[in-house]
């Protein structure tokens, strides 16, 4: 139970802009969240089910639940239990119980209802794109991401353009400071078009421990996977006006 809160949390609410994430159980354990900018869209889901999550609900306030489980008092042979209770004839998960070995060290870390989060969370679905462009972003073309917009800090978003079969980030235009470079060479496809996308939450997203791939369309999505080896999370990210 541990591991999977951990994994939820650090490809949450670590990103600094997903604050609420909703947990369903239809078929296996699904994991979505939203900015709310919406200029991020997650939808991951678990490799095998959480038996422990049931139904429908929402897990609110994950800054609070990221502390109980860095608290050094659930770090060794401490008790962390989904709590169910029945609800309107339909037993539900309710709250997560946090307990320290010695029994005397307790926290609740209450969900939210699914009625509650539904509302909260009325989650865009993503219709789905036609991929013109497939990598898996190396260290060293992050870390020269990194490079760049330390340089144009002042630039919220970068451009994404494909030019001889390399895929080229830009910051700035032609009325400011302005820099490109080769995040992926010998690409495989093309955009027509070139788009903008935030800086902040591509970086971010791109830190996360995992296996990487990056989708680019040229009808104004990125998509950016990360496989934590728990779960698969997919970040879409639609095109911004600069």
């Amino acid at each position: 139970m541990k591991d999977i809160l951990q994994d939820i949390v650090a490809h949450t609410h670590s990103l600094g802009f997903l604050s609420l994430v909703k947990v369903s159980n239809d078929e296996g354990t699904a994991i979505d969240s939203m900015a709310e900018d919406r200029s991020v869209i997650l939808t991951a889901t678990t490799h095998n089910p959480v038996s422990e999550f049931t139904g429908t609900f929402g897990m609110p306030n994950l800054d609070k639940l990221a502390l109980h489980l860095k608290n050094p008092e659930y770090q060794k042979d401490a008790k962390i239990d989904v709590v169910q209770a029945e609800r309107n004839g339909e037993t539900i998960p309710t709250h997560i119980h946090f307990e320290n070995a010695a029994g005397d060290f307790e926290n609740d870390y209450r969900f939210m209802n699914k009625a509650i989060i539904e509302e909260k969370l009325k989650t865009v679905k993503f219709k789905g794109a036609a991929w013109n462009v497939e990598i898996a972003p190396t260290q060293a073309a992050i870390a020269r991401m990194k490079l760049m917009s330390a340089a144009h800090s002042e630039e919220p978003t970068f451009n994404v353009t494909t030019k001889d079969s390399n895929l080229i980030f830009s910051f700035g235009d032609a009325s400011t400071h302005a820099g490109e470079f080769v995040f992926q060479h010998s690409v495989e496809g093309a955009l027509q078009h070139t788009w903008s996308w935030p800086v902040a939450q591509v970086q971010s997203i791109l830190s996360l421990d995992g296996d990487l791939t990056m989708s680019i369309s040229d009808q104004g999505a990125m998509k950016i996977t990360v496989n934590s080896g728990i779960a698969t999370y997919d970040y879409i990210l639609p095109a911004q006006s600069k």
